[in-house]
């Protein structure tokens, strides 16, 4: 049985004990063992997060590859559309990144990733670069999606 399900049969034999003493205790455990539930199987999704991101440094002349995934990442492909330049990297940690000069600035691009993780799964994301307006590089957007991306 998987964690989750080991703390809702669990809490629900545990709420249905606190029922028959006080039916509000009871319905109070229940809904806190449903949130630990949910909790716990939300954490399930993002236990081996894979993420790579790419960036156009403020000068405009380097591109960065960060990891901002869980898990390493390998065969990192990326391609800069229109600009023809394409390299790739073996591997990198998590959190680890990597820098490529570029001969002259980069007003904009895309930047297209294909990687691999360790398990054979294959992703490939597009990310817009810009040195002057905005990019993919949004402060506000999550740090982990909150929904499986299939």
């Amino acid at each position: 049985m998987e964690r989750y399900q080991v703390v809702l049969v669990i809490g629900i034999v545990v709420s249905a004990i606190l029922a028959m003493i006080s039916i509000y205790i009871g319905g109070i455990a229940f809904i806190l063992v449903l949130t630990l539930v949910m909790g716990l199987w939300i954490m399930q999704d993002t236990r081996s997060l894979a993420d790579v991101g790419v960036r156009l440094s403020s000068d405009a002349k380097h591109i960065s590859v960060i990891n901002k995934g869980n898990i390493r990442v390998q065969n990192i492909h990326v391609s800069l559309v229109p600009l023809d330049k394409e390299f790739d990297l073996k591997m990198l940690d998590v959190d680890e990144s990597r820098e490529f000069g570029l001969e002259t600035m980069v007003n904009e691009a895309k930047a297209i990733v294909v990687f691999n993780t360790s398990s054979g799964q294959t992703f490939r994301k597009l990310y817009k670069l810009s040195a002057l307006g905005e990019g993919d590089d949004d402060l506000l957007k999550p740090m982990f999606p909150l929904f499986r991306q299939d």
